[in-house]
């Protein structure tokens, strides 16, 4: 951590308490909502298309903090554009190491394709820059798990971006479970209408011809291999390819699974099983061939967990994207519609719905007809649940203060949820192992036996492979 960043915050908190002795209030002498210069942050945006725009603006509470650099690999995109317009007088950069070397900031949001999340928040995270993340926090299991250690190591604000984790409604859910209302839960439902882009399909080959004007690619790849401008990744297909992206289960797990996961401590499964869907058949009896780099275009993960000081059962919870669903509960009405994207939590005594996000929260009770309970929403009208504003408010009462601890998605959570969630692309892409390279025997269709303190799948030395990745030169953690 950098001695400059140590006494910026120190000073910021510390004029903060020296301001109650002062016999003229603040809001006298600059208005209601006035915030002195002293006490603002310095922040920057890090990846400025789609979420990145609303991530560094809702960081800024407003434009009550500084925005004072912004950067994207490609300075012409729209999204580039719009932030330039909001701030301008940030600093605009392409490449995140020249501006967090140069830059004095307190806090970065960073909002980049999942496969540089784990990059660029180490190199933010050891200069003592406080760091908010877009979900999933990182592109495989073992990043989220280096992540979460260097944040209390160098006693960094975090925050993860799955806004739903802030939504008042999940509160009430949790009440729900720790009163016992639905009993003891064995089974869990999570389920997306993801993916929403290009999934299951080929790559485009490189044309490096067709690489948009203002654009550093070998940036944008990051830690992958580089093969040249590749149509049809940037700015946002590369979700459906496994060297980018992290598939549905990435986009949308960390806004579904987040619900049960904190409701009732799954935080460790020991086995993990994926079925995943095939090819068309475009000719009878003959299959098409597998495309090993790309997403696939649905799953159905299943997860187990051990009983949880929370929950006193075993719990298996079982994920489903590309449209798929659980059936129907008979306890909901049919008019009831249990959605697209949506959590069943499965209780001796009845039964929990919700949405993304936690919203629509709804208490079902054997016996009782219809819905008993739903979650109160929050009255504040907050941005997002103020997930942003949150992350910001903790950064200045700093590490370990009651606004820090009272985070919905600091790293001591986040970090566990995310490899939670990727663990089941672990599965997903081990059902792809084969005996031998010629071999149409897939071993890797299995229960998978996982061992969450060693971070080691136990029973198929070769899933371990996607626990982590290979990295570029320089690009290395």
């Amino acid at each position: 951590m950098t001695s400059t960043n140590k006494s910026r915050r120190k000073f910021i908190k510390n004029s903060a308490i020296a301001s109650s002795i002062f016999i003229v209030p603040r809001n006298v002498l600059g208005g209601v909502g006035y915030t002195p210069p002293s006490d603002k942050l310095n922040l920057a945006g890090i990846g400025l298309h789609g979420k990145g725009n609303s991530d560094i603006l809702n960081a800024s509470v407003g434009g009550r903090e500084n925005v004072v650099a912004l950067c994207d690999v490609h300075q012409n995109a729209r999204g580039a554009q719009i932030a330039q317009e909001k701030f301008p007088k940030a600093k605009f950069y392409t490449d995140f190491r020249e501006m967090l070397e140069k830059e004095n900031l307190d806090g970065v949001t960073i909002s980049t394709p999942d496969h540089t999340h784990a990059n660029i928040s180490k190199v933010a995270m050891e200069k003592g820059i406080h760091v908010y993340v877009q979900k999933p926090l990182t592109h495989n299991v073992k990043e989220a798990r280096m992540l979460t250690e260097l944040a209390r190591k160098n006693t960094i604000v975090t925050q993860m971006g799955n806004q739903g984790a802030s939504n008042p409604e999940q509160v009430m859910i949790q009440k729900w479970i720790k009163d016992g209302r639905i009993g003891k839960v064995s089974k869990v439902y999570t389920w997306t209408n993801r993916p929403v882009w290009p999934q299951g399909v080929a790559m485009q080959s490189p044309d490096p011809s067709k690489k948009p004007e203002g654009m550093d690619w070998d940036l944008w790849i990051g830690p992958a291999e580089n093969n040249g401008y590749t149509p049809g990744l940037h700015a946002f297909d590369w979700r459906g390819f496994w060297d980018y992206g992290t598939g549905a289960l990435g986009d949308m797990g960390c806004h579904l699974m987040d619900v049960p996961i904190k409701a009732l401590g799954l935080f460790e499964p020991f086995s993990i099983e994926a079925s995943v869907s095939t090819l068309p058949y475009a000719k009878a009896f003959t299959p098409s061939p597998l495309i090993e780099e790309a997403c696939p275009s649905s799953s159905y993960v299943t997860y187990k967990f051990r009983p949880s000081e929370i929950n006193n059962s075993e719990v298996k919870m079982v994920w489903m994207d590309g449209g798929i669903r659980p059936s129907h509960p008979d306890i909901i009405t049919d008019a009831d519609d249990i959605g697209d994207n949506g959590v069943l939590m499965i209780g001796e005594n009845g039964l929990i719905n919700a949405s993304e996000y936690g919203n629509r929260a709804r208490l079902y009770i054997k016996g009782q007809e219809g819905v008993v309970e739903t979650g109160k929403k929050s009255e504040i009208n907050a941005v997002e649940f103020g997930h942003q504003n949150h992350w910001i408010d903790a950064i200045k009462d700093g590490y370990g203060s009651d606004k820090h601890r009272s985070l919905t998605s600091n790293f001591d959570f986040a970090g566990p949820l995310s490899e939670v969630v990727l663990l089941g692309n672990v599965a997903i892409r081990s059902s792809y192992i084969r005996r031998s390279r010629r071999s149409n025997v897939f071993i890797g269709k299995k229960q998978l036996l996982y061992n969450s303190k060693e971070i080691r799948i136990t029973n198929l030395d070769k899933a371990n492979q996607f626990l982590t990745r290979e990295y570029r030169e320089g690009w290395e953690i």
